[in-house]
This record gives structure tokens, sequence and C-alpha cells, in this order.
């Protein structure tokens, strides 16, 4: 029997007892891929799965699918590590009084994507209630919002203006079966 994964998608700090998957090569990057198409991957090849600030480079039409190939990865009982930026979050913070144009121009980068590159756009916008409907359509029955992970240095707990945080961090269990949930 294989030792389980402990995948760490988008990433590219290094850290005992993890894997990277990046679309980009890179130093410490075990694996090049897509997160839309994990078939390198076997089934409930890895125990826990981490994903800060990737999902919202899936569009909508493809967010379920990849989901589900999430959660195919997972071995039962298996958890999905899940930050994005909180689309609820970063509306206030635009529309917010004392902001400076400078940064309004922020966060609307933090909505859309910096797009330094082909792979740094944002196709979605995802707040609790849409990103734990399509986690359900995707056969996650058990979801836990977090405060942060505290596993590595990166956004889930950035907080650039006025002490709020920006992003929304789940964790989702792979708790075995499937939910009947109408596709989104």
């Amino acid at each position: 029997m294989h030792e389980k994964i402990r995948l760490h998608i988008g990433g590219k700090e290094q850290k005992e007892g993890w894997k990277i998957l990046n679309a980009l090569p890179a130093n410490n990057v075990d694996y090049i891929g897509d997160i839309r198409n994990l078939q390198q991957f076997e089934d409930a090849s890895c125990s826990i799965i981490y994903a800060s600030h990737v999902l919202e480079h899936v569009g909508q039409r493809d967010m379920v699918a990849t989901l589900k190939g999430l959660r195919r990865l997972l071995i039962s009982g298996g958890e999905l590590m899940i930050s994005v930026p909180d689309l609820d979050t970063l509306c206030q913070l635009f529309v917010h009084k004392d902001m400076t144009m400078e940064s309004r121009f922020h966060v609307m980068r933090m909505m859309f994507g910096g797009q330094v590159d082909d792979f740094d756009f944002h196709y979605i916008g995802l707040n609790f209630d849409i990103l734990v409907q399509y986690l359900k359509a995707a056969g996650f029955a058990s979801i836990k919002r977090v405060p942060d992970f505290g596993i590595f240095n990166d956004t889930s707990n950035y907080k650039p203006y006025f002490g709020v945080q920006i992003s929304l961090n789940l964790i989702a269990f792979n708790i075995g079966g499937s939910i009947q949930t109408p596709e989104l």
C-alpha cells in the first residue's frame, strides 16, 4: 500500500510531508498540472489537499467537476482545505468610504486576479453560500468554516485593510458516500 499524499495545490513553499502541484514549474514543485485535470493522481491517493487561492481560477462551468476531481483523490475521511478570496468581504472593502483609489484598485485585482500572466485570472467570485453549494454538488456533505489554517505562508490569513481578513477558509470532509444534489 502506498503512503497517502498531503497535496498542496498552487503552492511553492516546501514543507516537510507535503507534495506540491502547480500549473508552472518552480523550485520545490513536485507535479506540474491543472487543478481541473488531476488524472495523474490515483483515486484515494491523498489524505489532505490544501488549495489556497486556486479555485477562483476555475470557471463556473468547471467548478463542480473540479471539486469532484479533488474529492476523488481524497481517502474516506480525507480533508480538502480551501481558501478563496471572500467576495462578500472584498465587495464591502471596495465600497468602504475610507478606501483610496489605489486601495480600491488593489481590491479589484483581488476580485479579478492580478492578471500578470495567463494563469492569474479569476473566473468566479465565491462567498460562503456559493462555495458550500458547489461543494455539496460535488458530494461533500460535511463542511466547516475556519479562521485560518496556519500551515503555509500564503494569503489564507491576509489582512491588507482595516485588519479585515479577505479570505474565506473552509475544510470539506470526504466522509464517503454521495449526496444527490442538483448541478449548479
